[in-house]
């Protein structure tokens, strides 16, 4: 199995026998190595043959999903780890989940009407409370008062007395009969309803409150509210009936009071015993309904699972073309030829063991059709193919920058994020995700650590060439150490101890691996580290657009495409190296040498005026002739990208169909035979102008982009001085001047401010930018060469594949 190019793939028809079709479906999902074709697009989910088998999967999903809404109620979790049914179907659990959804729904239609009777019955006892006691305290009233009238002597009259106090002592006292409602209302809903009672009833009642200290459940509702326990006293029919209704009207839960003391102590006990009794049925409810969920989250996991399998079973038996006369089901796929054998033996099994008379035919079609792309992968791979996918998908067997992405992408990270001590930190966090990746990849976690842990192995690359670069930058959390030998350099002056301010002289060997630490700190460090990582990122640059374009080449090889090779590959090499080539070449001969020319100036005048004298920026002999050479070059491979390709096509186009206005005729039986065996040759019309401005196109954006792609990969130099810079100024700055304080308390808080500066800017921030940099660099400057990415993914009926979606 090979990164570089995708697997090979055939298309291929299967023969099914009706009765091993779910069988051999369901040992296809658990090899997952076919894509099916949809052979039924045209007909709606109702016309389908196993339409039924779908229904009743979804009622079943309904229930199940039922099941889990009531665990949740019940503050019961199914166990993550399915168990194993066995001997489980779908009929079976179809009939278990019917009895289980019956008994579940009885339990609870049960424990409701008790419920129900029990809140009733506790709002009850709450009025025989309430409404007692004011009974209680208004005879206990009226009884005191009938003393002081029978005690308080008779006076006369006078002037002064009240005429009202005259009447009630001249006439007899009438005693009228009230009629009374009690019950209890919500507490936000009691002003209103005093208000409407009094303007209902023009003030002709008394209506007395009682406020409940605690929550209510309310009977119909089923919600905890507060409510007040009221009594209202009225006189004649209509205003009862009134009452009524607006009780009714704000929801106010009437119960029936008895003014005697005998028959109110009797209710008490009665409404009292009743909930003792309604409060044991309840809580045996509540455990057997409990006992229930439980014994259903116990197998609720591996019945999801079944489920989800046979929607997806009957999902793809939906997409096979069935015969009924011939009592075979037709299916139409992908996959690869390496997996022919496999595919062959499972569907062998499944025939042998539903005891077909007839095993399933596999045969392989000839198509014009575009297979899919399919790259065997694993662990490591994985996220280095899934960035290339995010651009797009290959086309099938076009080369896969997949494979170079996996060196390509950290280095280039790395040489934005080189620090070794930086590097080892990242190291260490990426090594604990792939030490307990197992336990991990089982547990849920947010988006964002989920992220982290699944780019773990790209992490871990980015850490390893982070430390690499930063032993050759000479940085530890921007400190420099000597770890390959003593520095090359020494005081100018042996007295002097400041070798920053009196000036370096080479004393020794040059330092063997990396930046020599001495350079660290000097007033020459930034420009030598500027110029040291603009000629590495137009170098690295440099480089991988050629690798770009060279594998262009194998791309246009590998098709047979030689208009591609001479009048693409070609010309582009010669563009790119006459000018950006040649720029590289003089950097390292510069280095070689150690000339002092300006590579500035030998650039701009070899475009400006190739034919001057180059004097001191002279880096070898026949530059001048050598460089004119390069420019007529450049200026020749821009026609040639341009010109020939639109003219060679439309000839190939016309020699490909030419004699082709005829079709050939089948005089064959079977028209599916005819129809797979015949070639397609409808052509569409050669667009000489279209062609023609697509390639211009073409040709424009390679020339404008070699220099702005170029220009683009300067991006090293700038975020990997920013990454120095930053690093050093939270050393020097926070680090070094809490350690000069000699306080013991400003040194632990510069400490803990380095460290979270470190993690949050340099660690995070600093690595997520280095990240989004290298990939940009990959998507466009690199891929853009070579990389079509117009192709679509291989996508195989498989169970692991299978989401919270399919099931409930």
């Amino acid at each position: 199995m090979d990164l570089l190019r995708s697997e090979p793939m055939q298309l291929v028809q299967l023969i099914i026998p009706i009765e091993a079709a779910h069988r051999s479906i369901s040992y296809l999902g658990d090899l997952a190595l076919f894509q099916f074709k949809d052979l039924n697009e045209n007909k709606s989910p109702f016309q389908q043959t196993y339409a039924s088998q779908v229904k009743r999967c979804g009622e079943m999903t309904r229930t199940l999903r039922l099941f889990k809404e009531q665990m949740m109620k019940a503050g019961i979790s199914p166990p993550t780890r399915s168990t194993k049914d066995s001997g489980l179907d779908l009929e079976k659990l179809e009939v278990k989940l019917k009895e289980l959804e019956a008994e579940l729904l009885e339990i609870n239609a049960n424990n409701e009407k008790l419920q129900h009777t029990y809140n009733e019955l506790v709002e009850y006892k709450l009025v025989l409370e309430k409404v007692g006691e004011f009974f209680s305290s208004a005879q206990n009233n009226a009884v005191a008062r009938q003393r002081e009238l029978e005690v308080q002597p008779i006076v006369e009259t006078s002037i002064d007395s009240p005429l009202l106090m005259e009447q009630d002592a001249t006439c007899p006292i009438k005693h009228i009969k009230l009629g009374f409602i009690s019950g209890l209302v919500s507490r936000e809903k009691s002003i209103p309803f005093e208000r409407i009672l009094f303007r209902a009833t023009r003030g002709n009642v008394f209506l007395k409150q009682a406020i409940v200290d605690h929550h209510v459940q309310d009977p119909l509702s089923g919600d905890k509210v507060h409510k007040n326990v009221f009594v209202i006293f009225y006189s004649g029919e209509r205003v009862k009936s009134k009452i009524i209704k607006i009780c009714d009207a704000f929801g106010a839960n009437r119960y029936p009071f008895s003014d005697e003391l005998g028959k109110q102590f009797q209710m008490m006990t009665e409404v009292s015993g009743r909930i003792a009794e309604l409060k044991t049925t309840i809580d045996a409810g509540l455990l057997h309904r409990s006992t229930l969920l439980q014994k259903i989250g116990y197998q609720f996991e591996s019945w999801n699972l079944l489920l989800k399998k046979e929607k997806s079973i009957y999902r793809i038996l939906n997409m096979l073309n069935i015969n009924v006369t011939k009592k075979c089901l037709l299916a139409e796929g992908w996959c690869p030829i390496s997996a022919a054998r496999q595919i062959q033996k499972v569907l062998l099994q499944a025939t042998m063991e539903c005891n077909s008379q007839v095993g399933t035919i596999f045969q392989v079609l000839q198509t014009k059709e575009l297979p899919p792309t399919y790259f065997y992968t694993n662990n490591f791979t994985c996220s280095f193919q899934e960035i290339v996918d995010a651009y797009g998908i290959a086309k099938y067997q076009e080369a896969n920058p997949g494979v170079y992405t996996i060196i390509t992408f950290p280095f280039l990270f790395a040489v934005m994020f080189g620090d070794w001590g930086h590097g080892i930190c990242l190291l260490l966090v990426t090594l604990y995700f792939i030490i307990n990746e197992n336990k991990i990849s089982s547990q849920k976690l947010g988006d964002i650590l989920e992220m982290v842990f699944g780019g773990r192995y790209i992490i871990m690359m980015m850490a390893l060439f982070s430390i690499y670069t930063g032993l050759i930058y000479n940085e530890f959390f921007s400190i420099p150490f000597e770890l390959f030998g003593p520095t090359a350099y020494g005081c100018r002056d042996p007295s002097c101890r400041d070798s920053t301010t009196i000036g370096l002289i080479k004393v020794r060997d040059t330092y063997p691996f990396g930046v020599d630490p001495k350079w660290h700190g000097t007033r020459s460090e930034l420009p030598f580290l500027n110029s040291l990582k603009m000629k590495m990122s137009i170098l690295l640059g440099v480089s991988q657009m050629n690798l770009g374009i060279i594998l262009s080449y194998y791309n246009a090889k590998y098709f047979g495409n030689n208009i591609n090779i001479w009048h693409q590959f070609v010309p582009q090499m010669i563009f790119l190296n006459s000018l950006f080539g040649y720029l590289s070449v003089l950097i390292i001969v510069k280095w070689c040498t150690g000339s002092q020319a300006d590579l500035y100036h030998v650039m701009i005048y070899m475009f400006l005026s190739p034919t001057d004298d180059l004097g001191e920026n002279q880096l070898f002999v026949g530059q001048k002739f050598f460089q004119v050479t390069l420019l007529l070059l450049a200026l020749i491979a821009v026609p040639w990208m341009l010109l020939p390709k639109p003219f060679l096509l439309k000839k190939q186009h016309e020699e490909r169909h030419k004699g082709q206005s005829y079709s050939l005729l089948y005089s064959g039986e079977d028209p599916l035979e005819s129809e797979s065996n015949s070639i397609h040759l409808d052509h569409k019309e050669f667009e000489f102008s279209e062609i023609f401005v697509h390639q211009l196109i073409h040709t424009i954006e390679f020339v404008l982009g070699a220099v702005s792609n170029t220009a683009s990969y300067l991006r090293l130099w700038a975020l990997s001085l920013a990454h120095s810079e930053l690093s050093s100024v939270f050393y020097d700055k926070v680090l070094l001047l809490a350690w000069g304080y000699n306080n013991t308390i400003v040194l632990i808080v510069g400490i803990i401010v380095f460290i979270c500066a470190t993690v949050g800017v340099l660690l995070v921030m600093e690595s997520l930018s280095a990240f989004l940099h290298a990939l940009r660099l990959h998507w466009v400057e690199f891929q853009n060469k070579f990389y079509e990415g117009d192709g679509y993914k291989f996508s195989p009926f498989s169970f692991t594949s299978l989401t919270d979606e399919d099931g409930i």
